[in-house]
């Protein structure tokens, strides 16, 4: 049956006054289209920027790689001059191989060798360990006072979970940002190396740290090793004792003893490690008990 043209119309009327009544009961419909309208041609607007900063940002690298003998590089868009790296320590394993574990998952182990001889090892004397001293740490302090307002430069060392910090008697709890970060991962290694040999776990215990010069002097009084320019005043050094250590067990639980010179053969390998890697200098102190510690 053909539909006539009049019918046609007819019916295109019923059908725009049916969908204008609709739009007049339900006006959020109009809206709804309206910003689904918007949101596509927003989406295709965003597209067509993606694909053209793409390929900018294409041309970019090209034109770096293409200049890569230049002292500048390329960054997502911007330029910044180029950074040396910091020297990393030497890895002590293969790459791809752990340290803790052996290629069938099982816990490795390792002997206790210790060191050749303590004094033989840890011979930085105090002219060495000066100079490490001056070039990284602070302007020594008069007091304990004048400490407490230059105490920008320095940081906290409190005990921890790798370290106890004895009670000072000639020292403050401070020290510059990257002697700290040693004594730390001194802590975390002693942690590793106990563990691989076996052997309950145990903190170091550090018994000096920032002294100001009023500190020295009276110390001087009745300690000979005491020197004037103490490496202590820079905030650079620190003293671990080697005949003490604290012992990390649970509430209720009892460790199983260990001599003190198991520990202290475990320790020296750790800071025979640290020096080697050039991280710290090291002098074995007799008469005190300790290893006199100065970062790098």
């Amino acid at each position: 049956m053909r539909i006539t043209k009049k019918r046609y119309l007819q019916s295109f009327l019923i059908v725009t006054v049916v969908l204008a009544i609709v739009r007049l009961l339900f006006p959020s419909i109009a809206k709804d289209r309206a910003a689904q309208t918007v949101a596509r041609e927003k989406e295709t607007a965003d597209s067509v920027n993606v694909r053209s900063e793409a390929a900018q940002d294409g041309q970019t690298v090209a034109q770096a790689d293409a200049g890569a003998d230049t002292d500048r590089v390329v960054l997502e868009g911007t330029y910044l001059s180029k950074l040396t790296p910091s020297p990393m320590p030497p890895l002590r394993y293969p790459a791809g191989v752990s340290p803790f574990f052996k290629s069938d998952g099982s816990l490795r182990r390792t002997p206790i060798y210790s060191v050749p001889g303590y004094q033989r090892t840890f011979e930085d004397q105090q002219d060495v360990q000066l100079l490490s001293a001056s070039k990284w740490g602070i302007r020594p302090v008069q007091n304990r006072e004048e400490a407490v307002r230059r105490k920008s430069g320095l940081v906290f060392v409190g005990s921890n979970p790798y370290v106890y910090i004895d009670k000072l008697h000639s020292s403050i709890p401070y020290l510059v940002p990257r002697a700290s970060i040693l004594l730390q991962d001194i802590g975390r290694s002693y942690f590793d190396s106990l563990t691989m040999k076996g052997i309950p776990l145990h903190k170091i215990i550090v018994t000096s740290v920032l002294r100001s010069k009023d500190d020295v002097q009276r110390l001087r009084g009745h300690n000979g090793n005491a020197t004037q320019n103490s490496c202590h005043l820079y905030g650079t050094t620190f003293d671990v004792c080697y005949n003490r250590y604290k012992t990390v067990e649970p509430p209720g639980e009892q460790r199983r003893a260990v001599r003190n010179d198991t520990l202290k053969y475990i320790l020296a390998e750790v800071l025979r490690d640290m020096r080697e890697e050039k991280r710290c200098y090291v002098k074995y102190e007799v008469n005190q008990g300790c290893f006199h510690i100065t970062v790098r």
